[in-house]
């Protein structure tokens, strides 16, 4: 389908996000998502799905298809060459159907829901670029292709063993499958550093939480940003405070969150928060 204007002389856009940019977090692939999604329903590309005295509404799986494939093609003008995951959760939240694109070809990828995680969100407030992140890991590929093509294949196998543990997880949710979990974000973290994209900020984070029993990883492209570090259901809260504590005493920035959410929404104004709604009339 095609983006037609001729309805729409002209557009302001205003944006308004709690996610800290470049770090990490899908902030582009959020905010490419939302403005593909606005345009093709103010152009009338896509139906508004909101029906009279709804709070929010959601698009068909057909118009959301098309959704993901317009903020695609943002996430590649701001980052070159993505890997289409983070606009495709975005689009779909936890639940993912779509293609990517892996080593220069489209692949399918499928997502069932998973049980709700918590983590604790650390940013470490040092800026990368993902769009140089993922030239360097290119070149590495394209200068050591027998050495980093295996590392490629590993990482893909450990997120195949993650998605299987988290599938099995809603139906038997034992604990013991937390320790599998830890392990798998232990060897992907030391994988993601021999391609190039970890940094000592993150390693430092790595190293504090594990002196207080817990396991981390960078998320996103790394080279800084943000790392999450899984909390089990019966961790101390006197470690997780602890934890924090030593962490913002490095000078990073913590949350505790969960993984989990519906995807692109539609909402009615009504339904906004006040500091959201706040913002908004202030422009």
């Amino acid at each position: 389908a095609c983006l037609c204007f001729r309805d729409i002389p002209n557009v302001g856009i205003l944006v308004w996000s709690e996610l800290p940019t470049g770090a990490g977090l899908g902030s582009s692939a959020a905010y490419a998502v939302c403005v593909a999604a606005a345009l093709l329903t103010a152009c009338r590309a896509i139906s508004c799905p909101l029906k009279e005295g709804e709070s929010t509404a959601r698009w068909t799986e057909e118009e959301l298809t098309l959704i993901n494939s317009w903020a695609f093609q943002g996430e590649r003008v701001i980052h070159g060459n993505p890997s289409g995951v983070d606009n495709a959760v975005g689009t779909w939240g936890i639940c993912c159907w779509g293609t990517v694109k892996e080593r220069g070809k489209e692949v399918s990828l499928v997502a069932s829901r998973v049980p709700m995680l918590r983590i604790l969100l650390t940013n470490t407030k040092v800026p990368r670029s993902t769009k140089v992140l993922v030239a360097g890991v290119k070149e590495k590929i394209l200068k050591f292709p027998a050495i980093m093509n295996p590392v490629l294949d590993s990482i893909d196998a450990i997120s195949q063993e993650c998605q299987s543990v988290l599938e099995a997880m809603p139906a038997n949710p034992s604990p013991e499958y937390y320790p599998v979990l830890e392990e798998l974000f232990d060897i992907n973290q030391h994988h993601l550093n021999v391609i190039g994209v970890g940094h000592p900020s993150l390693d430092r984070l790595c190293r504090v939480t594990a002196s207080h029993g817990l396991h981390s990883k960078l998320t996103g492209a790394g080279g800084g940003g943000c790392g999450i570090t899984l909390l089990r259901p019966d961790t101390s809260p006197l470690a997780m405070e602890a934890a924090k504590r030593d962490l913002c005493a490095c000078g990073f920035e913590c949350w505790e969150t969960n993984i989990g959410a519906p995807g692109v929404t539609l909402h009615s104004s009504s339904s906004l928060s006040a500091e959201v709604l706040h913002v908004l009339s202030e422009s």
